[in-house]
């Protein structure tokens, strides 16, 4: 008898998973353009909603599901307005007084970064954050707020505005912060600057996180982050915790000119990178010449598994992508874990004695 009835449980089970399908598919037709690529992902997304509920699953559970798609949600929302500007990211303390050399520094910063027309993004508190906004003004502003039990809220600057996101978790706060970076400027602050420096170097040496432009930013005599990279260089590379190459993600500066200038550096040729069918792309604005293609394969072979590198322009049948049609292409087959020696190659692409000429 037991046996009869799990049959018949197993067949209910299948009815009402074909219904559900069925429902979610009804559901996606009022909500979905048929030709959206993105069809088969909303479905998915659907069914793992559906799988959650169907277990019903502990409050703290479900609210920590249901928090977190409304904030992804309204953060893409939101984003989607700026999609085309590039933006950095500024970390640093939310106690920094205004009367201190380092309020000044990023206050400067954030006037730098807004007259080439870069946003700048910051967590939306006081010290820091609110002299990057101060000098970058709101039009050059996004704020991503966290809801705390004291000390955080949103500065003048984004207060109130349409730049401004709120968030109730770090983690996801921490996503968009990355997310969106062409770039990062860090400056001194307490555990949270420290935790997201780590964050942002452990994300880009994993490949988890595109390469960019990683700047620690100090006053002239200043020791915080001199400390940190001495840390790392003692007690991380020489132990063999990371390798030496790793600390070439970070560039220390004094001033916020010289955080200017390695970013633009940063972007003088290098456009960006994907993966492609296995093959690692770096997205250049000018090609190298053929010294500079020899140098490469010669003093960068290592980052090859197999073969080398292969210059190529853009092919629409290929690449598919018309919006980068005006960028070159070095392709090859990353080991996927030097990205330390890849910060390496970007400096000596950016080189112009390294760009092919038209003539």
């Amino acid at each position: 008898m037991s046996f009869q009835n799990d049959d018949y449980l197993a067949r209910q089970y299948q009815v009402s998973s074909i219904d559900l399908d069925a429902k979610i598919d009804e559901l996606l037709k009022l909500a979905v353009p048929p030709t959206s690529p993105n069809l088969e992902l909303y479905r998915e997304m659907m069914l793992t909603v559906a799988r959650m509920a169907e277990a019903d699953r502990n409050r703290w559970d479900a609210k920590i599901m249901m928090q977190t798609l409304r904030e992804m949600e309204a953060s893409f929302s939101l984003l989607e307005r700026f999609k085309r500007r590039r933006k950095v990211t500024v970390f640093g303390s939310a106690r920094t007084a205004p009367e201190h050399p380092l309020y000044q520094q990023a206050k400067e910063l954030g006037e730098i970064l807004a007259r080439h027309n870069l946003m700048v993004i910051t967590g939306a508190g006081g010290g820091i954050m609110a002299a990057a906004h101060e000098g970058a003004g709101l039009e050059n502003s996004l704020g991503l707020n966290i809801y705390l039990p004291f000390e955080q809220g949103a500065n003048e600057t984004v207060n109130g505005s349409g730049n401004l996101l709120n968030f109730h978790f770090f983690f996801l706060r921490k996503l968009f912060f990355v997310k969106e970076a062409d770039a990062l400027v860090l400056c001194p602050g307490g555990f949270g600057t420290l935790d997201e420096a780590l964050e942002v170097l452990t994300l880009i040496q994993t490949g988890k996180s595109p390469l960019v432009p990683v700047v620690l930013l100090d006053q002239e005599g200043g020791t915080y982050w001199d400390k940190a990279l001495e840390f790392m260089r003692e007690e991380l590379a020489d132990k063999n915790y990371i390798l030496p190459s790793d600390l070439g993600l970070m560039r220390l500066v004094r001033t916020p000119q010289a955080a200017g200038e390695e970013i633009a550096r940063f972007y003088r040729s290098f456009h960006s990178t994907r993966w492609f069918n296995g093959t690692f792309v770096v997205r250049i604005n000018h090609p190298l010449n053929k010294p500079a293609l020899e140098t490469l394969h010669k003093e960068f072979a290592d980052l090859c598994v197999k073969g080398g590198f292969s210059q190529v322009a853009y092919c629409p049948d290929k690449h598919n992508e018309p919006e980068f049609c005006n960028q070159h292409r070095l392709e090859f087959v990353f080991n996927n874990r030097d990205y330390g020696r890849l910060r390496e190659l970007v400096d000596f692409i950016n080189l112009p004695q390294n760009w092919k000429t038209n003539s």
